[in-house]
């Protein structure tokens, strides 16, 4: 076996056993996002507080589920029908939707980089799999909103977002503003939720009306009643 052979593999190595190691201590450890280590590497601002899921609003957590992967309780890290809806699509010719789980959006955050492929989106499913399989729903969705990018200058996480956004903490939020922030998830840096456009202010709209109608789908994020 050539050098350079045994080399590419071991570089192979590594990279499968990152995550298969770092997934296990993420019960515990508090984890950074590839884009926070890049953001600090090249020395831009990072705002992270943490926040343990039962201490953000439930509104919050909600909204999320019903904006961005209503069958998170109930898959296991992937979203298979959703998938296949969009490998098809794609092989017809047509453009990418995502289809990405909360999980999927996680392993990403996790170990990957940000921009669309079907290279990106093909290492994302096992990634998320095995995430799903390692870790609780709850602490899958705890670790995902403290690492989501939630502002233009370097804020991550649902209570840096909330602060940089409505100025509070994100222990508590009306619907309104659980829904705005919500919305501000897929491309923080254009997106405001403490000023919205007229287009913001609808998907917000229909993302509260989601929520309350059918809060009963974030429901394996709750220990007792959720405050609602």
């Amino acid at each position: 076996m050539g050098a350079w052979l045994r080399l590419g593999l071991l570089a192979v190595a590594v990279i499968v056993a990152i995550p298969l190691v770092l997934v296990p201590v993420y019960w515990v450890a508090p984890p950074v996002s590839t884009l926070m280590v890049s953001r600090y590497v090249t020395g831009q601002p990072v705002t992270r507080i943490w926040r343990d899921l039962d201490e953000i609003s439930d509104r919050l957590k909600t909204s999320v589920v019903l904006s961005e992967d209503g069958q998170f309780c109930r898959h296991d890290g992937v979203d298979i029908a959703a998938l296949r809806a969009e490998i098809e699509d794609y092989l017809a010719g047509g453009e990418a939707r995502g289809a990405s789980t909360i999980t999927m959006q996680l392993a990403r955050n996790l170990f990957l980089w940000n921009s669309r492929s079907m290279v990106r989106k093909a290492l994302e499913v096992p990634l998320a799999a095995y995430i799903d399989f390692v870790l609780p729903k709850r602490r899958i969705m705890e670790l995902y909103l403290n690492i989501a990018e939630w502002g233009p200058n370097g804020e991550f996480g649902v209570e840096a977002g909330a602060q940089a956004a409505f100025g509070k903490s994100a222990t508590a939020f009306t619907w309104r503003e659980a829904a705005l922030l919500t919305v501000a998830l897929p491309n923080p840096h254009v997106r405001r939720p403490s000023n919205p456009t007229a287009g913001l202010g609808r998907v917000a709209s229909i993302v509260e009306a989601r929520a309350r109608q059918f809060s009963w789908q974030a429901a394996c994020l709750f220990i007792g009643p959720p405050d609602l």
